[in-house]
């Protein structure tokens, strides 16, 4: 025999449900188009609904009437701008594609660190001097505008070709967004740390340098000894293999991505 308190807490139970169903969908939506031009339109909606809003409460009824027809047509002019977009996303959904960016994303991650290793370790074996910061989760915007910008598919061979000896933009760091080079030629801030090594030039300093002030990792090919090293949260890791620098990016990228709590412990940590 159902009571009145069974019932409510059905109610309950379904909201719920359709709340964590709703969310969902709307997150893996936002996944879908992280990185389109549909984020700007997004933007773009967001600004009119709060105009809008806003012009609803301070009661200015020209602004408030022209926000109203915004919004009625909009949904029109989104579906004839965004026609190509739209079309990807619903020929996704028939193949049961919608949802899995997430192994799109790792596949991506994982061509990425082939290309970094492949460059690092071609440049290390003919000492062709390198500086590569990978921007993380705080963003590099600062120091990719002291640079030129590329904003091209990350590649090996577009990394060795920019770090040649006497290119126009062998001198500085390229800095790596995503699966993109962002920019080449940028300045990173050298580290004012006296621990480090005195052997340890220019480029060192400026991998150790920003690895202090933001969570990026820096790969370095060192141009008098062509060995490889790693910077990342204010430590220098020096003298990596191919094997281990792969290893280190892998850690780094994928099983922090599938959210994998796994340790760890490098050797070979020196400051200096």
């Amino acid at each position: 025999m159902f009571s009145w308190t069974d019932i409510n807490l059905l109610d309950m139970l379904r909201s719920v449900v359709d709340i964590l169903l709703v969310t969902y969908v709307i997150y893996k939506v936002i996944m879908v188009i992280r990185g389109t031009k549909a984020v700007q339109l997004l933007k773009g909606i967001t600004v009119i609904i709060l105009i809008w809003f806003l012009s609803s409460i301070l009661k200015l009824k020209t602004l408030n009437f022209i926000m109203t027809q915004a919004i009625s047509y909009g949904l029109l002019a989104i579906i004839i701008i965004f026609h190509p977009e739209l079309r990807r996303a619903l020929e996704q959904l028939g193949r049961g594609r919608l949802f899995s960016r997430e192994m799109h994303e790792e596949e991506q991650r994982r061509h990425t660190i082939e290309a970094l290793v492949t460059a690092s370790a071609y440049m290390a074996k003919r000492r062709i001097g390198a500086l590569i910061a990978i921007e993380r989760e705080t963003g590099l915007n600062d120091y990719i505008e002291t640079g030129i910008p590329i904003n091209a598919k990350l590649t090996s061979q577009l990394i060795i070709n920019i770090f040649i000896p006497n290119t126009p933009l062998h001198d500085g760091a390229v800095i790596i967004r995503g699966n993109e080079i962002t920019a080449a030629a940028c300045y990173l801030p050298l580290s004012e740390s006296p621990f480090i090594s005195k052997e340890l030039g220019t480029r060192h300093r400026a991998a150790i340098g920003v690895s202090e002030v933001t969570d990026s990792m820096t790969i370095v090919v060192s141009e008098e000894t062509g060995s490889i090293s790693v910077a990342k949260n204010g430590d220098l890791y020096r003298n990596l293999t191919e094997e281990r620098l792969k290893e280190m990016l892998e850690h780094e990228w994928l099983n922090k991505m599938s959210g994998s709590g796994r340790r760890w412990n490098w050797r070979g940590k020196q400051n200096g």
